[in-house]
């Protein structure tokens, strides 16, 4: 699936749906991640055929807007990337698709959900690029300290990991209107607290999520 949304605790092809209206739709473009995170469906998670997110090879710029082209943007309540896969593996197609998007509904909310290793993923800083063009982003934090962040995601760039993720949501900032770090509750209150504190240091929103099986 390239586009999809999320029902109940899975996934439908928009093509399935009857009704697209106040939709999320969700922008699938790859299956390649730097890390291997404990928690993460890719691990834990079998999927039918037909209900898959696994790629069989990646879209192109392309094929995306065709598929965007089926339907009316302004039935959208908001577009994200996110798929099995790092979307900012893709930074410059992710900037591209959504500056067309932008182009044909100025209004249109569009958002990253992200590891927050982009910056590691290509050895720069991508931060720029999101301006104009991204709404919000929102990273996946995990946990309160470096040690623990790699037990959990096992990134390919180590441990110095965690300070690279914090360090992007820094320099997200001035690009990008909302920048959010995420968390999920089965942590404990003690982690969510010290979290919350990483981010009123970062001047970002720490979100909560319930833990799902």
């Amino acid at each position: 699936m390239i586009l999809y949304t999320v029902v109940g605790n899975g996934y439908k092809d928009l093509s399935q749906l009857e009704s697209l209206e106040d939709v999320h739709v969700y922008v699938n473009l790859t299956n390649r991640c730097p890390c291997a995170c404990t928690f993460c469906l890719r691990q834990t998670k079998t999927m039918e055929e037909g209900h898959s997110l696994w790629l069989k090879e990646e879209p192109s710029v392309d094929e995306v807007i065709q598929e965007f082209q089926k339907y009316d943007l302004d039935d959208f309540a908001e577009v994200v990337f996110c798929g099995f896969g790092e979307p900012l593996e893709r930074v410059d197609d992710v900037v591209q698709i959504a500056g067309i998007l932008k182009h044909f509904r100025r209004d249109l909310p569009i958002r990253i959900n992200t590891n927050g290793l982009g910056n590691l993923i290509h050895e720069r800083d991508i931060t720029p690029q999101l301006k104009g063009r991204i709404d919000v982003v929102s990273i996946s934090l995990n946990a309160p300290d470096a040690n623990e962040y790699y037990e959990l995601t096992r990134s390919r760039f180590g441990v110095q990991s965690f300070e690279a993720m914090l360090d992007f949501a820094r320099l997200c900032r001035p690009y990008v209107p909302q920048v959010v770090m995420s968390v999920v509750d089965i942590i404990g209150e003690e982690k969510i607290k010290k979290c919350q504190k990483i981010c009123d240091d970062l001047g970002v929103t720490l979100r909560v999520r319930p833990f799902e099986e």
